[in-house]
């Protein structure tokens, strides 16, 4: 890939500014602070875009890179891909996507995926070089020359892909990443929520948690029909105290009639007794008599007392009145025996009548007590036997003491007690339909456990085959961890090799021997035999040294020979390390179009000197 030229409207500090590069080294030359490293990342940026996320950084390429006086924040980069094809592309940094343009100036921008963050990723499609492995290999920005260890583990992941699997683009990584992604998609873990393994064990334990309930609905259903059972017998036994109660009643109905009878009888009694003393009074008519001898008794006393006061003072008109008395006392005397006579009859003949009366009330006096006697001696009689036909009927069904208790009860004592009886049956009818209620849901809940089991026994499954699953994945995992192992302590001998020949001729000869992985990172072997890290050389030495590693990783991985571009790279090397990295860049990467940005005349001197043709470019 060669880029052709550089159009920047606002970038920076960069404004209105056209840059021309050819094949080969473009020396870029400017002073600090000139925009050199600006333009470096006008390159990147044009190819991956702005992003506006700081990624750990103060501020955003974004927001750093906004154009410092007003005006457009965009530009446009030509390059042409080793298949000879030509692009031109403009992007507007402050939109998402740029606008991509064949040889024939057609806009084929859409005909690139997308990505919903990054947006059009046309450059990788072209090259398949991703962002972070562009950053670890053809570009190096000021003071960057050193790998950090995870990019320098993206360079060991990407050389050991392609000799496993003989492309770099399948990625261990990517492998391993996407079987983690199907562990959490397909299965999931125990912190995960709403993948596959975490929907079937909650609903095993659903499942479990309803077939437990289903057996203490067993249990519910058992202590239900016990409960049933003495309703049911306690509504029997309340049935037949009603039903006794109410032949009680009808029998106590019939007792309150006769009751009645007796006390009508009793009432025509006592009239009859009010009768018979009216009639007893009306016989002291026969003491008329008695009265009438009384006044004789007093009228002869009067006589004989008349008759002794004459005699004694021998007074003649005395007894001369004496004699007049007593022939009016005989005449009174006759008279009155006659009336008394006549009065004694009438009184007799009223009194026989009253007397046939008496006695004719007495006689129904007699009727009367004998009919309430008679219904007396049928009450009781009818009680005995309702005594003992009620035994009979209820022999076992009616507690005996009971029964009694009841029969000694009134009549409305009997009303109450059925009353109550009644109350308690509908009570108990209301706990019979809610029990049935309950049996009925309680029932259908466990007719459901058949169907409930085989769904247990069906999530088991689903659980054993997504174990299975996960099991299967986690084998592919070790065994690809395995083989990536071993693919990484059998680096390419070439890639080493080649990585030894870099190192030695930079160098200078001085290191000879170099060994490079994930665990360790870049290390030199010194004349005594011993490998140290890199890091306990000079400045100069370590830039020396993760140079080498980048360019011959660029051989390595990358088919499509990008721009090498080289920021202030060379600060730290002395002359002739400078001379002999130019040298090598010159010799081994001639294919490669070279782009150095540099504030020094070394590299013009050294470059002119060794008769190296380069392309100068002032900012």
């Amino acid at each position: 890939m060669q880029i052709n030229s550089l159009k920047i409207n606002g970038f920076g500090n960069l404004k209105n500014k056209e840059i021309e590069l050819k094949n080969g080294i473009n020396l870029i030359y400017g002073k600090n602070e000139s925009g050199k490293s600006t333009l470096l990342k006008f390159i990147y940026c044009m190819l991956y875009g702005a992003s506006k996320n700081k990624n750990g950084k103060e501020v955003s390429d974004y927001e750093k890179y906004i154009p410092w006086v007003e005006g457009e924040y965009s530009g446009k980069i030509t390059y042409e891909l080793d298949n000879k094809e030509k692009y031109e592309v403009f992007r507007e940094f402050g939109k998402k996507n740029p606008k991509i343009f064949n040889e024939k100036l057609e806009d084929i921008s859409k005909t690139f995926n997308s990505n919903k963050t990054k947006g059009i990723e046309f450059f990788y499609e072209q090259t398949k070089i991703d962002e972070e492995l562009f950053k670890n290999t053809v570009m190096v920005e000021q003071g960057e020359s050193k790998l950090d260890k995870a990019s320098q583990n993206i360079l060991i992941q990407k050389i050991t892909n392609l000799i496993s699997t003989g492309s770099d683009n399948i990625s261990y990584k990517k492998a391993i990443d996407k079987l983690n992604k199907k562990i959490l998609e397909e299965v999931g873990t125990e912190r995960t929520i709403g993948r596959p393994k975490n929907l079937i064990e909650e609903k095993i334990k659903q499942l479990e948690n309803k077939k437990i309930n289903i057996e203490k609905n067993k249990e519910e259903l058992k202590l239900i029909e016990k409960e049933k059972i003495n309703i049911n017998s306690e509504l029997e036994n309340l049935e037949n105290k009603i039903k006794l109660l109410k032949e009680i009643k009808i029998k106590k109905e019939t007792e309150k009639i006769e009751e009645e009878k007796i006390k009508t009888n009793e009432q025509i009694k006592n009239e009859l007794n009010e009768k018979l003393n009216n009639l007893k009074l009306e016989l002291k008519e026969e003491k008329i008599e008695k009265n009438n001898n009384i006044k004789n008794y007093i009228f002869v006393a009067l006589i004989i007392l008349t008759a002794t006061i004459g005699i004694i003072l021998k007074n003649k008109f005395i007894f001369i009145g004496v004699a007049i008395e007593i022939i009016l006392f005989l005449i009174y005397f006759i008279l009155e025996k006659n009336k008394n006579k006549k009065q004694l009859e009438k009184i007799k003949e009223e009194n026989n009548r009253i007397n046939s009366q008496i006695k004719l009330l007495e006689e129904n006096q007699k009727e009367i007590e004998n009919k309430i006697k008679n219904i007396f001696e049928e009450i009781n009689n009818e009680k005995e036997r309702t005594k003992l036909e009620l035994k009979n009927n209820y022999f076992g069904k009616i507690e005996e003491y009971l029964l009694e208790n009841y029969l000694d009860k009134n009549y409305e004592k009997i009303l109450q007690e059925i009353n109550n009886e009644e109350n308690k049956i509908n009570n108990l009818k209301i706990k019979q339909n809610t029990l049935l209620i309950e049996k009925n849901k309680l029932e259908n809940t466990e007719n459901n456990l058949e169907e409930l089991e085989k769904n247990i026994n069906e999530a088991y499954q689903e659980k054993e085959k997504i174990l299975s699953l996960e099991n299967s994945i986690k084998i592919a995992k070790n065994a690809l961890e395995v083989a990536y192992e071993r693919a990484k302590q059998n680096i390419t001998p070439e890639f080493i090799n080649k990585l030894k020949e870099c190192i030695n001729r930079i160098s200078g000869g001085k290191y000879k021997n170099v060994n490079f992985n994930d665990e360790n990172g870049l290390r030199i072997e010194m004349k005594n035999g011993n490998y140290i890290s890199v890091e306990n050389l000079s400045m100069g030495t370590i830039d020396q040294m993760y140079l080498s590693l980048r360019m011959n990783a660029i051989n390595e991985i990358i088919e499509e020979k990008l721009p090498i571009i080289l920021d202030e790279v060379f600060a730290y090397y002395d002359n002739e390390r400078m001379e002999n990295i130019l040298k090598y860049l010159a010799n081994e990467f001639k294919n490669f179009q070279i782009i150095i940005f540099t504030c020094s005349n070394r590299e013009e001197q050294i470059l002119s000197k060794a008769n190296v043709e380069f392309n100068k470019i002032q900012m």
